[in-house]
């Protein structure tokens, strides 16, 4: 992707957004939150008509909140960056109707690639699932 196109593409509006744009009427809504020391986290609730199984939230929506906890610790750090790999661990299944915390930090920067963790709990602290990814700073 040229420095143009990387320009062009963060110059639209994010408020359509998946899982946090207010105008996105398909869309989770989640408000994400910094924290002092620069991670991020949210608290939100599936609902059932993301499941994959019956009472059982789509794994891949189990990844995209992963990913966009990671994506909101870089942005909360000042940066533009987009995933480059992602790395997954589903540690238990996440029900629907079960209320989640979401977090996402910042773990290194080496120039422009950036190191993130983030992971999925409820709201007693059992696991749900943890990634890993890094991310490319695009301008």
């Amino acid at each position: 992707m040229s420095t143009k196109d990387a320009a062009e593409l963060l110059s639209r509006p994010a408020n359509r957004c998946l899982v946090c744009g207010p105008d996105n009427p398909y869309g989770f809504h989640i408000d994400f939150r910094t924290g002092e020391d620069g991670s991020v986290s949210a608290e939100w609730v599936a609902l059932n008509y993301l499941e994959g199984w019956a009472g059982v939230l789509h794994g891949g929506i189990v990844c995209t909140l992963l990913d966009e906890a990671m994506a909101k610790a870089v942005a909360a750090a000042g940066l533009r960056a987009m995933t480059v790999e992602i790395q997954v661990r589903y540690r238990h299944f996440v029900a629907t109707g079960e209320k989640l915390r979401i977090q996402g930090r910042v773990v290194e920067r080496k120039r422009r690639l950036l190191k993130t963790e983030a992971e999925i709990t409820t709201e007693d602290g059992e696991p749900r699932a943890q990634a890993t990814a890094t991310f490319l700073a695009v301008v």
